[in-house]
Order: C-alpha cells, then sequence, then structure tokens
C-alpha cells in the first residue's frame, strides 16, 4: 500500500511518554493546548423535549485533535456522560474534518483551531426539581509535533421548566452547516463501487463534484479494515474516480463508508461533505488489473535471478553443504544416478516453492494478508522445524539411520532414503524450507509485484524462484564431468558427514534464538524439553532397532518410541501454546536504536530530523549478517552520530502488523528493507545486501543535522 494505516492502538506508546492529568497536562511550554467547554442550544430543559449539547474544544494554534476515524494515527475525542435516570445521549455528531499530512507520509483526520462536537440529549417526560445537572467527560489526544492527551470534567446546570429559548445560536448554527448531509438522489449524483484486487474504486458522476476545485473521499472503515490513502482521479464527462488502497480477510467486502468531501478548497469553511452509506449505494463485482506483458517478464527474470542467489544467503548454506556433500559421494557412479539424484533433489524444491505458492494464493482469494516467509512469524513452525533440524543432524551424527522397508527400496527407490532419491528430495525440501526466511537482490521487488498480482501470476513467479535455486544444480547433475574437480569418496566422507551434522545444530541454535524472540526463555525450554526426547526416541531406534533384534522386541521398541515421541508432543506443546513474549510484547532494541510505531517515526521526521529505519526480524540471517558487517560497524556508527541521525529499528519477528504495511508501502513483501528519511526529502530505499560503501555514500549527500535533544 502506499503508506501506514490505522495504528490508533500503537499511540498507547506515546501515551507512556506523555503523562498527564486531567486539564492541566493540556499545558505545554507555557500554553494551554486544549481549553474545553460543555454548551447547549437551549436556556431551559423542557421535559421530554430533545436538545442539543455539545463539547466545545479550542485547540492552541498548530495543534490538532482527531475525527472519529483518525487515519494513519491518533485516537478520536471520546464523551462519557453521566446523566440522570431515563436520560438519553445520541451519538456523536462530526463536523466534515481536514485531512492532514504529516512527515513520513502520515495522513490523519481531525480539527484545527475549534471544533463543536454535539450530541442530541432527550430528557424523560417527567423531570423532578427547579434544575437538572449534565456531566461529561472528554478524553482527546491533541498533536503537533508530538501527542499529548488530555481529559477534562464538565458540567452544565440548566432549569427545568415549560417552555425554552435558543441559547449559544451563532456557534450552534455555524456547526451545524458543517455536518455531512444525507446522500443525494441519484439525479444529483450517481455512485457505484468496484473493487481490484486489495483496491476499492468509488466512481461518482455529479455535476456539483465536478465543478467543486476539490474533491476528497475520507473512508470510515470497520474495525477489521485496514484502508490506504484515498486518491481522486477526474474522468471525462465530469466522472470522479475515488482510489482506496484497502487490507481485509474478507474477500467480498467490495465497499466502504465514508464522506463524500468537496467545495472551493480543501480547508476552508465552505466545503460541503456527503455522508456515504455502503449499504445504499451499489457495488460491482471484484476485478483483477493485469499486468503488461512486458512488466510480467521482466519480474520473472528477476525471480529467476533471486532464486539464484538464495544459495549464497546465509539461510541457507548450512543445508546446501548437504547435497555438495551428496555430490562428492555419487563422483564416480553412473552419470543415471548422479542426474536421478540432482533431478530429486530440484523436486524437493519445486514441491516446496509449489506448495507455498498454492497456499499463498489460497490465503489471497480468502482476503488474508500474504507475505514471504510468513511461515517463520509463526512460532509453531519455527517449534517444529527446530524438531526437524535436530532429527537430521542426529542422523548424520551416525545416532541412527534413516530407511526404508526394503519392500520399497526395491520397488520405489531401489536405494536407502538417507543416500538415494528420497533423502535428495527431502534435503531439496529442507534447504528451501530454511531458505524462504531471506529475501535476496531481485527477489523482493519481483514478490512485491506478484503479491499484486493474481493468483496466476503469483504462481507462475514462483516457479521461476524455484527454477532459479534449482539452476546450479541441474548443471551439476547434467555435466557429471565437473564432479571430477571434488575429491574421491573414502573414509573422510563419515568425518564431513558428521561436521555437517554441526552446521545443522548451529541452525538449530539459531531456530531456538527465533523461539526467544517470538515466545520469551520460556518458550525455549519447552522447546528444548521436546529436543531432548525426540533425541532419546533417536537415540532407541538406532540402538534396539537392528536387524539383530526379535521382533518382540522391535514392537516394544517402536511402541515406546511413539509413547514417547506422541506424549512429548502434546504435553510440551501444550506448555510451549501458553508461552507469551516477554511484558511489553516487544523484543528488547539493543544500543542506541529505538524501537519502531509510526508515531515515533512521525514525530521524529515532524520535528526535522535524519531517520534510518532497520526493518529486521529475529529469523533472519541476511538481516543479522547486515547488521554486523554494516550497520554496527564503528564507520557506520560514527557517521551516524556525527550526522545526528535517529535509529529507529523495525522489528518484523512477530510480523507486527504496522510493520508489514509500512514493507507494502515501499512494494516489499519482506524484511529485510533499509529505509533513511533525510530531512524533508524523499526516502532512500537500500538493497536487500548492505554493503559499507553504499551506506556511508548516501550518508555523504544528507545535511548534518544534531539531534541530541
Amino acid at each position: 500500500m502506499s503508506a501506514q494505516r490505522s495504528f490508533a492502538g500503537a499511540f498507547l506508546l506515546l501515551l507512556i511518554l506523555a503523562i498527564a492529568k486531567p486539564v492541566s497536562g493540556q499545558t505545554y511550554e507555557g500554553r494551554e493546548l486544549v481549553k474545553a467547554q460543555l454548551i447547549a442550544d437551549t436556556d431551559a430543559i423542557v421535559p421530554g423535549q430533545p436538545f442539543t449539547a455539545g463539547i466545545l474544544l479550542h485547540m492552541a494554534p498548530h495543534w490538532h485533535t482527531y475525527w472519529k476515524f483518525s487515519g494513519d494515527a491518533g485516537l478520536p475525542t471520546d464523551i462519557k456522560w453521566t446523566l440522570p435516570q431515563d436520560w438519553k445521549a445520541g451519538e456523536i455528531q462530526w463536523p466534515i474534518p481536514l485531512r492532514l499530512m504529516d512527515p513520513g507520509d502520515i495522513e490523519t483526520y481531525g480539527y484545527e483551531n475549534e471544533v463543536l462536537l454535539l450530541q442530541e440529549i432527550t430528557p424523560p417526560a417527567t423531570l423532578a426539581g427547579p434544575s437538572t445537572k449534565l456531566s461529561a467527560e472528554a478524553n482527546w489526544l491533541v498533536c503537533e509535533r508530538l501527542c499529548i492527551p488530555g481529559d477534562a470534567k464538565l458540567e452544565i446546570e440548566l432549569p427545568v421548566a415549560g417552555k425554552n429559548a435558543p441559547a449559544n445560536e451563532e456557534i450552534f448554527s455555524r456547526y451545524r452547516r458543517t455536518l455531512p448531509q444525507s446522500w443525494p438522489g441519484k439525479d444529483v449524483a450517481k455512485a457505484s463501487w468496484t473493487r481490484s484486487d486489495s483496491e476499492l474504486q468509488l466512481a461518482v458522476e455529479s455535476g456539483a463534484l465536478a465543478n467543486s476545485p476539490v474533491a476528497e473521499f475520507f473512508p470510515l472503515p470497520d474495525d477489521k479494515v485496514v484502508v490506504g490513502h484515498p486518491k481522486t482521479e477526474r474522468g471525462p464527462a465530469g466522472k470522479i474516480t475515488f482510489r482506496i488502497p484497502i487490507e481485509t480477510q474478507d474477500p467480498k467486502l467490495a465497499s466502504l463508508n465514508g464522506l463524500v468531501v468537496f467545495g472551493p478548497d480543501a480547508t476552508g469553511p465552505n466545503r460541503n461533505a456527503w455522508s456515504l452509506d455502503r449499504n445504499v449505494v451499489a457495488s460491482a463485482t471484484t476485478s483483477s488489473t493485469p499486468s503488461s506483458p512486458s512488466t510480467l517478464f521482466l519480474n520473472l527474470l528477476f525471480g529467476f535471478i533471486g532464486g539464484f542467489i538464495l544459495n549464497l544467503m546465509p539461510c541457507v548454506l548450512p543445508v546446501i553443504s548437504l547435497k555438495i556433500f551428496g555430490f562428492v559421494q555419487h563422483a564416480g557412479q553412473s552419470r543415471a544416478r548422479i542426474l536421478r539424484s540432482g533431478l530429486a533433489f530440484i523436486a524437493g524444491i519445486f514441491a516446496w516453492f509449489i506448495g507455498l505458492a498454492l497456499l499463498l494464493i489460497a490465503l489471497k482469494s480468502a482476503g488474508r494478508e500474504i507475505t514471504w516467509a510468513f511461515q517463520f512469524t509463526n512460532p509453531w513452525f519455527v517449534f517444529a522445524m527446530s524438531a526437524v533440524v535436530l532429527v537430521f543432524a542426529l542422523n548424520l551424527f551416525g545416532v541412527y539411520e534413516i530407511s526404508l522397508p526394503q519392500s520399497a527400496n526395491r520397488s520405489v527407490l531401489g536405494l536407502t532414503a538417507g543416500e538415494g532419491d528420497a533423502g535428495s528430495f527431502f534435503q531439496g525440501v529442507f534447504a528451501t524450507v530454511l531458505a524462504t526466511p531471506c529475501t535476496a537482490p531481485f527477489l523482493g521487488a519481483a514478490l512485491g509485484f506478484a503479491f499484486t498480482q493474481s493468483g496466476w501470476t503469483i504462481f507462475i513467479m514462483f516457479v521461476a524462484i524455484a527454477t532459479g535455486m534449482s539452476f546450479p544444480y541441474l548443471l551439476l547433475s547434467a555435466q557429471p564431468a565437473w564432479l571430477r574437480l571434488l575429491p574421491k569418496p573414502g573414509p573422510w566422507m563419515e568425518r564431513v558427514k558428521q561436521l555437517m551434522g554441526f552446521f545443522l545444530l548451529a541452525t538449530l541454535l539459531f531456530l531456538l534464538w527465533v523461539i526467544g524472540a517470538e515466545r520469551g526463555v520460556e518458550g525455549i525450554i519447552w522447546t528444548a524439553c521436546l529436543l531432548l526426547a525426540l533425541s532419546l526416541a533417536c537415540w532407541m531406534k538406532g540402538s534396539f532397532l537392528t536387524p539383530t533384534a526379535s521382533p518382540a522386541g522391535r514392537l516394544v521398541v517402536v511402541v515406546l518410541m511413539l509413547v514417547l515421541v506422541l506424549g512429548s508432543g502434546w504435553y510440551f506443546g501444550q506448555k510451549f501454546a501458553v508461552t507469551k513474549l516477554a511484558p511489553g510484547g516487544e523484543t528488547p532494541v539493543a544500543g542506541d536504536w529505538q524501537p519502531f510505531t509510526p508515531e515515533r517515526l512521525q514525530s521524529e521526521l515532524a520535528q526535522g530530523h535524519n531517520v534510518f529505519v532497520d526493518f529486521t526480524a529475529a529469523w533472519c540471517l541476511t538481516c543479522k549478517f547486515n547488521e554486523a558487517t554494516v550497520l554496527e560497524s564503528a564507520a557506520v556508527r560514527e557517521a551516524f552520530q556525527r550526522r545526528g541521525i535517529v535509529k529507529i529499528k523495525a522489528d518484523w519477528t512477530n510480523a507486527d502488523p504496522a510493520i508489514t504495511k509500512m514493507l507494502k508501502q515501499f512494494g516489499r513483501p519482506g524484511v529485510p528493507l533499509y529505509v533513511l528519511y533525510p530531512a524533508g526529502k524523499s526516502p532512500i530505499v537500500f538493497p536487500e545486501l548492505l554493503t559499507q560503501s553504499i551506506l556511508l555514500d548516501k550518508l555523504e549527500t544528507i545535511t548534518t543535522n544534531v539531534a541530541a535533544e
């Protein structure tokens, strides 16, 4: 999407930083930021006769409060009434808001200078006493370069009488004129909705809009719908189309509530607004915007190159070494066997990528958000992968052997699963699973393009990536003469096989670290308990399920192994399920980095600071490699400090939705992503594989800004 959206919950972080007492907390640098007042449009209460009350907020210059949909950030003003028994308060009537733009492409909706929030109050048919006291508590968030919460307890006492007269006529009349109107008839405005993948289009044909210099759409989405920044396109014959990016799990969503705002300018008092009810205006069927053949071919090429480079990513190197060992093992054997083993490995690569593509297509069809390496954001997947990696490592150490029944060997493989075609196939799957946390160069752009297209495009993109990753193994399999450059098989191979086991244990340590980031220390402990039980089961298989063991003995061992594996899986899985991340729900940020929130980024940019954002994840080895070799190097740290650059770390380990939206803003399906925001200029996006020279060269182009405030 084009920008971040709807991050009100994250504003709690700012509330902690700006703790405020009622009313007095709105004093900042000697100024009262918000002055609240409770007023009514009547001088007396007539029993049973409704009247209007309003909360009048006066904001200091350049400060603003928020509309009922605050946009990318902020919180709407909330009013809680304390009324006598049988009194009723209606919904807040919100005047037409302003569209407010902040640094970092943050778009919000709110009010500057002054706003009156109206509510209809209905007294009961009978009232006792000469007067009635009404009380309301208002809570708001007021922002400029920083945001400060405020609240006020307000009261008004009105006499009870048989008749009344208007009060505060001027201000109530002025704000009633700024309330949105109902949607007009078809003779005034014709509207229709269409949906194209992750975008809604509202087409309006109206002379009033066509003749207005400014026409905008202000969305009012449901809680489960995230909207982007609406854009206005003017077509022939006065037709106006509003394009609204959306994210939703509902594939049938085809329209939104909102306001169509129009007038001579974007901020003046003469603006009008029509309230759009999604149930009133017709919606058309969804559609997809196809890409041009040249664009598709270019991105498929990027996918192929990115898949090829995946073989060089640190995520996959421990498992790729297993296949290299396999080629050494097959050196000198028949060409047919070498080709068959290579094709089995390639089949494993394709099996994983095609399965992943079909899953993503199904999720997209169901309206779910899809991203690259989404499975690693699920702690259960990492939990299961830890078990798989350990089992493979124990096999390489010789604790047990993976084998199939002899009949299966003869009829299907003719070889043992650990060393034959089945072993090569699972090595291919295994290597690809561990490759998916990485976003190689070219791969991010290709996947970002594919995820916005149809399911068929996503499928062929994953086929292109699988082809790129498989290409070097196809060459080695088709040209066995190249294998002569490798050492000849011999006793040394058993030592190399055991060495590969240690590489897998290193991978296991990495996965346990990921679990720690996702589920804390407790998650690591219960995972380790399961791994211990699996290790015991593997030892039992290698020690007692031997060809010389009696059938009765083998049966007893198999039963004990099943009880151990299934029982420990169920018990420790239950324990793992209730683990949670450390208090606060955030992964700790080390050093002089600040944790990411949209509001923190907005605040830093509003203050004119240069900002560098590192989009990373605990399971992304490419991210960790870049951090260790570039971002935490002495030269880069000194350059950041000298130029007063604020460093923000956006940790996507647990698939933070706010960070997902930021990634989509830059057309990236996953991490790593590195963005430099020079003060007052467009963001600079860096490649997935960083070097010190690339980063330092860009840093030299920005203005030094001492940010030690």
